[in-house]
């Protein structure tokens, strides 16, 4: 049976005006802020030889039940027991994607959980998962190759081969934010740019990549700045405060080439330079649908992504636990409108440092300054978030030795 659904992702888009209400209706979903989500990246060793290459069919037969379709086209693809989706990067990152909680409390015992379960698979195959945001030991190369995979390869060959070390190497903490309210948008979206240089200086842990020193604090950052500008630069800066969030992302969207076009058959390369916009305006033979134009946003890879909730994709992933520090961190900043406010004013004056925020990190002074700032008012609103005792005990030392690294570098 068609359901209306369907018919509304086949739907033709014949003029830009309908690819923009579509967009415009999706892309912020209004409501209370009280749900948060993360998505756990990892590189995946061998326990005994961490440069030793890790091929698809290892995976295949550690995640057994649980592996991606990608890696399985037969596999049942189940979710972790506590709900975490596992899915597989280019490079054979391992992935959990979990389901949005009421609490931060209740988020960190089902992730907890759930990455135990994995941790447990990965051992029973002589596997470890890594603990940096970049591969500290190996040189970038595909482990899962699909129709889409290629094709963004292809397309970021054409940069150089920083999209290659972004595929295959790189491996991310991705924090997932309610939009808020209708009238909480605005903030809550520039907030969640402005912080971002300062945190990913606080939190950056890739400086080492296939077996040497690479100069940046954020390796992995680096990588996503230089692949490809139309679809990795953030929506908002310091310089276009005042735009709208919905028209900024809107525009981003229809002005960003096209990655990948879907086909039946292997081929998914689409002719470079051609923009959304200019599928709209008769540039490919078929016009596109809704489906296609959702596609495409999942093309898109700024550090802020609205998909009716914020996706703050800037952190690097986090040695162990530790990925609970900047979850904690980001929770707190965004807990009330009054806090958003505060950590904006904080961070404003370092929001467009992101390069400087990859390659030198908490060295750099200005950046130091605002991230010790922004932990210290994350420490003041802790509390509001209710952990329990010794997790709460746990993240806050976590944090005031962040603190203390930051104070310090501000302070040379």
């Amino acid at each position: 049976m068609v359901t209306s659904s369907d018919l509304d992702r086949s739907a033709i888009l014949r003029e830009s005006a309908a690819a923009v209400r579509h967009l415009a209706r999706i892309c912020f979903k209004t409501g209370p802020p009280t749900h948060t989500g993360v998505e756990l990246e990892w590189t995946v060793h061998d326990a005994a030889d961490p440069a030793r290459p890790v091929d698809a069919t290892r995976l295949r037969a550690a995640l057994g039940r649980h592996s991606p379709a990608t890696l399985d086209a037969t596999s049942p693809a189940e979710p972790l027991r506590h709900g975490g989706m596992v899915t597989l990067e280019p490079g054979g990152q391992l992935e959990i994607s979990t389901p949005p909680r009421p609490s931060v409390a209740a988020l960190i015992r089902a992730t907890e959980a759930d990455i135990a379960q994995v941790t447990d698979l990965l051992a029973a195959a002589g596997l470890i998962l890594g603990r940096s945001g970049i591969d500290p030991h190996r040189r970038p190369r595909p482990v899962v190759e699909t129709p889409r995979y290629r094709a963004m390869r292809g397309a970021f060959d054409r940069h150089g081969p920083a999209g290659r070390t972004m595929m295959y190497s790189t491996a991310g903490l991705q924090i997932c934010l309610d939009a808020g309210e209708s009238d909480q948008i605005a903030d809550r979206w520039a907030a969640a740019h402005a912080v971002g240089p300062p945190l990913l200086a606080a939190f950056a842990s890739a400086a080492r990549h296939a077996g040497r020193r690479t100069g940046w604090a954020s390796a992995r950052m680096a990588a996503w700045l230089a692949i490809d500008p139309a679809r990795t630069r953030p929506v908002w800066s310091p310089a276009r405060a005042g735009d709208d969030p919905t028209d900024a992302w809107v525009s981003y969207v229809l002005a960003a080439p096209l990655l990948c076009l879907r086909r039946h058959g292997a081929d998914w390369a689409a002719p470079p330079g051609v923009t959304f916009a200019d599928w709209l305006d008769g540039a490919l033979p078929q016009p596109p649908t809704t489906d296609d134009l959702d596609y495409h946003v999942s093309t898109l890879f700024p550090p802020v992504r609205p998909r009716g909730y914020l996706e703050l994709r800037y952190l690097d992933a986090q040695p162990d636990r530790d990925w609970r520090l900047p979850l904690a961190v980001l929770t707190a900043l965004f807990g009330d409108p009054g806090t958003v406010r505060e950590a904006y004013t904080i961070a404003t004056p370092v929001a467009h440092r992101w390069s400087a925020a990859a390659r030198r990190g908490l060295s750099d002074p200005p950046l130091a300054a605002a991230a010790a700032a922004l932990l210290d008012l994350a420490l003041t609103t802790l509390p509001r978030l209710e952990l329990p005792a010794s997790t709460h005990d746990e993240i806050q030392r976590g944090v005031r030795q962040r603190l203390a690294t930051a104070a310090g570098r501000r302070d040379q």
